[in-house]
């Protein structure tokens, strides 16, 4: 479909400007659409029911999307067996027959390579006829007799944890309700778990300011009144605590930030009337937030853990909690050093006689097997053997799963590509390295011969910014193409080779792929990291701007919309009000668009530690000035948008993208003609992304793909 010369001026909905004006240091700035933060209200309803009414026929027109549809419902609706965990035995994964919004968790009671025709334990589709109930979270117990899930209703962060017999499939009458984040943390002998849970919310349940929570004990059976509340800090109410059992310890790592340092305490297992307790002293092993950690477990009586501590790449080290006392300073010990060329990610594990390390080398991942040596004959670590042998994963690969039970020889990895949806690796590590592929359901899709590059763009300050570029083999000669521009950039998450269906289907419909790895992001360590971060954060969208500006000078790129999710939906919000010229679409989705308030909404709080706070004097000029919703112009013709929030988001509350649409309807309406236009796409019952039913995911990417297809002028390939 050719470029839209004179795109005719749309009329949007009505939409009241309040003079609400706040004064932040100093500085008056204005919100007009406060009103749009109460999702509650009749007024918010209304405006959401008129924005889709105005969307929906205007995307379902677009005459790129048939083909699109069909593409993405065959890329989501593929079969697939997901990672295998074994457990006293058994065998559990996640399944899909290719039928169904929700994927089903199925066992293998002999403990044989899971199957879409094994046992279903727990189907997910029988809770919800929508496909909008998903459970989030789940962990067998250490004998394999129970299972605790979590179960999130409409996309929401709020989870109800429930427990079941893996036997017989009853639902025990267990439920603890109001909890987030932490999975189930079962005790050793499996008579209860840990958990994560707040007091429970007054108002709106998804936007409310949440905090000061409870690590507590739950005992099977029991009435969760009568939990034991094992931590809880009232006078640090941020702090939000993650529980590890590891040997005989309880390990709490607690911390403020979604990015940002942890500290770590101990809390020895004691025997008790009713099973397995925990001990009231706690030791502090760290008490400074000078760290990141990650419990990988215990052996020969000391903790092994993954750290930055000393080491911006990471490294593994040992402590004795038994050795730290009143006034000692606790002594780590190095197990695995930190890497020249790769960053040690905390995916590794332990096995029977050594560990697992998972390398992110420039942002793919590679897996090694190292194994110990003892000391003397003892079972304490002091090192890994120098033989160390790679596990061949593949090319480009990234670890999309890794998992070993307690004790034992046998890991399961499971490796992504921008080809493949998921491969199921089983390495068996003693007494002799064995390594098997499994074979995978048949009616995988499959995208063809593809090409993938790395150039690499030059930003601000010098720095090489790397890109994957991912197109259809029989084009990668025919530029310059229509091009989809991804990128993310903090919270030390990595961007890596990953089969999203947004991203297949537009390579499989002839379109360029562009996936950039940001500063902000963890692919090269905290260095990488920190400078994408607060008064630093310019740096992830300079980074953005050179890659879009390679694109176009390589002629790669006949035209690019750009895309981002969540922090990348902030990303995607400064690059168009910025440099509004670069991009020949936008798709902001679910994205963090009001730089001032975000930190009022549910955990938003948490993201200080990348973004800083707006109530700083001294870090609020750099929000200000990036804050999307703060940047908009009526003298300026912004690239047509797509901006796309969920009504039940109370991750990323859906005020950021309501604000910032009507915002940016406002300045075209009087503002450049033929500029825009501005579209709200806004699902219902439907929040951040996680468990969101396949069905309603393929509605939204064949809108987006079609949207972004239409304005660069991409004709998707027939038959694709």
């Amino acid at each position: 479909m050719p470029l839209d010369s004179s795109p005719e001026p749309l009329s949007y909905p009505p939409a009241r400007r309040s003079d609400v004006v706040d004064v932040l240091h100093g500085v008056s700035v204005a919100d007009p659409y406060r009103w749009l933060e109460d999702p509650d209200s009749a007024q918010t309803q209304a405006f959401v029911a008129a924005q889709n009414t105005l969307s929906e026929p205007i995307l379902a027109a677009l005459p790129e999307r048939p083909a699109f549809d069909d593409l993405v419902s065959r890329i989501l609706h593929a079969p697939s067996v997901g990672l295998p965990h074994e457990r006293h035995g058994r065998t559990f994964a996640w399944v899909n027959d290719g039928t169904a919004n929700q994927d089903r968790l199925v066992v293998s009671d002999d403990g044989g390579v899971p199957s879409l025709e094994d046992r279903v334990l727990l189907d997910p589709n029988e809770l919800d006829a929508a496909g909008t109930t998903a459970v989030t979270s789940w962990s067998v117990s250490p004998d394999g007799e129970l299972l605790a899930y979590a179960l999130a209703e409409a996309g929401s962060d709020w989870r109800t944890i429930r427990v079941l017999d893996v036997a017989t499939g009853a639902v025990l009458p267990d439920q603890l309700t109001w909890t987030k984040w932490v999975e189930p943390t079962w005790l050793p002998d499996s008579s209860g778990f840990l958990y994560w849970v707040h007091d429970a919310p007054t108002g709106a349940t998804f936007a409310d300011v949440t905090e000061a929570g409870y690590l507590r004990l739950h005992r099977l059976g029991e009435a969760p009144a009568d939990d034991v509340t094992v931590w809880h800090r009232p006078d640090a109410p941020k702090l939000f605590a993650y529980p590890d059992v590891a040997g005989d310890w309880l390990v709490i790592r607690y911390a403020a930030g979604s990015s940002g340092p942890s500290d770590l305490a101990v809390r020895r297992l004691v025997p008790g009337p009713g099973g397995i307790d925990i001990d009231a002293d706690e030791v502090a092993l760290t008490s400074d937030a000078r760290a990141r950690w990650a419990v990988l477990g215990a052996r020969g009586g000391r903790l092994v853990l993954h750290t930055d501590d000393g080491a911006p790449r990471r490294r593994i080290v040992t402590i004795d909690p038994d050795g730290v006392g009143a006034g000692s300073e606790p002594e780590f010990r190095e197990l695995v050093g930190e890497s020249a060329d790769g960053v040690l990610r905390p995916e590794s594990a332990l096995t029977v006689d050594g560990l697992v390390l998972v390398y992110s080398r420039d942002a793919t991942h590679r897996v090694v097997l190292a194994g110990f040596d003892q000391a003397d004959g003892d079972d304490v670590p002091v090192g890994i053997t120098e033989a160390r042998r790679a596990v061949d994963l593949g090319e480009a690969v990234t670890v999309a799963g890794l998992d070993v039970e307690e004790g034992s020889a046998v890991v399961h990895v499971r490796t992504v590509s921008f080809t493949d949806a998921g491969t199921n690796h089983r390495v068996v590590t003693a007494p002799a390295p064995k390594h098997k592929v499994l074979a995978g359901p048949p009616g995988a899709f499959d995208v063809g011969e593809v090409s993938v590059t790395r150039p690499r763009a030059t930003s601000t300050e010098g720095t090489e910014v790397p890109m994957f570029l991912v197109q259809r083999a029989d084009l990668a000669d025919d530029a310059p193409r229509p091009t989809l521009l991804y990128g993310y950039g903090g919270f030390r998450i990595e961007v890596n080779p990953e089969f999203r269906a947004i991203f297949v289907a537009w390579v499989a419909a002839g379109g360029t792929l562009a996936v950039a790895t940001l500063r902000g992001g963890g692919e090269y360590g905290e260095q990488w990291h920190d400078a994408g971060t607060k008064d630093r954060k310019q740096n992830v969208f300079d980074d953005l701007y050179a890659c879009a500006e390679w694109l176009r000078s390589s002629g790669t790129a006949s035209a690019i919309a750009v895309h981002g999710r969540s922090n990348g939906g902030l990303l995607v919000g400064a690059a168009m009000t910025q440099r509004p010229e670069l991009w020949a679409a936008a798709l902001p989705t679910v994205g963090v668009l009001d730089m001032l308030r975000f930190h009022r909404f549910t955990v938003g709080w948490a993201w200080c530690s990348d973004y800083g706070d707006p109530d700083d004097a001294a870090e609020f000029p750099a929000l200000y000035a990036y804050s999307p919703l703060h940047r908009v112009r009526d003298d300026v013709a912004y690239p047509p948008t797509l901006i796309c929030t969920g009504d039940h988001d109370d991750r990323v509350v859906p005020a950021h993208s309501l604000k910032f649409g009507a915002e940016l309807q406002h300045a075209l309406s009087a503002g450049s003609e033929g500029a825009g236009p501005a579209l709200l796409r806004v699902d219902t019952r439907a929040g951040h992304g996680m468990g969101k039913p396949k069905d309603a995911q393929a509605a939204e990417f064949a809108d987006q793909l079609a949207f972004a297809a239409h304005h660069t002028g991409l004709d998707p390939i027939p038959d694709a």
